[in-house]
């Protein structure tokens, strides 16, 4: 015959084991949970890493060759150094600046220079030269975006 108190402290136990491995069984899905969360993060970080790396390869000073030469397409603004020494649409952009009445945002020297300015994604590259433009000496940015001629 069986002990009955030796049934019930089994029986306790069992209970006891079985709602540990219940909160266990919580445990994991939620470390499996955000395992998947981190992974799906480090996904879109590496993503948006590479991503960045090409913009900023793509926003640097490529050099050209001239005459055998390395030369910056884009070269900095300094005596002996023309407009005409940087490439046509660049040309156009300092230009379309000198022309308007006073200082201008992109989206006014894009609609000069015929770029769609309804389309932010061909807004972005004119924004990029006029930028360079600021950063070669060519042009001035003022502190509220507008951009216009150096003095």
């Amino acid at each position: 015959m069986l002990d009955p108190e030796l049934l019930e402290r089994i029986t306790a136990r069992r209970a006891e084991l079985d709602e540990l491995e219940e909160q266990l069984a919580t445990q994991l899905a939620e470390v499996r949970a955000e395992r998947d969360e981190l992974a799906v993060a480090e996904r879109v970080l590496e993503r948006v890493s590479e991503q960045l790396a090409e913009e900023r390869a793509s926003a640097r000073p490529m050099p050209g060759q001239v005459g055998g030469r390395t030369v910056m397409l884009i070269p900095h603004r300094e005596p002996g150094v023309e407009e005409d020494a940087l490439p046509w649409d660049y040309q156009r952009i300092i230009t379309a600046v000198r022309q308007a009445a006073g200082p201008v945002m992109a989206r006014e020297v894009g609609e000069a220079v015929g770029v769609d300015v309804s389309v932010k994604a061909k807004l972005q590259p004119l924004r990029g030269k006029l930028v360079r433009l600021v950063d070669r000496g060519w042009l001035r940015k003022l502190p509220d975006g507008r951009f216009t001629t150096r003095l």
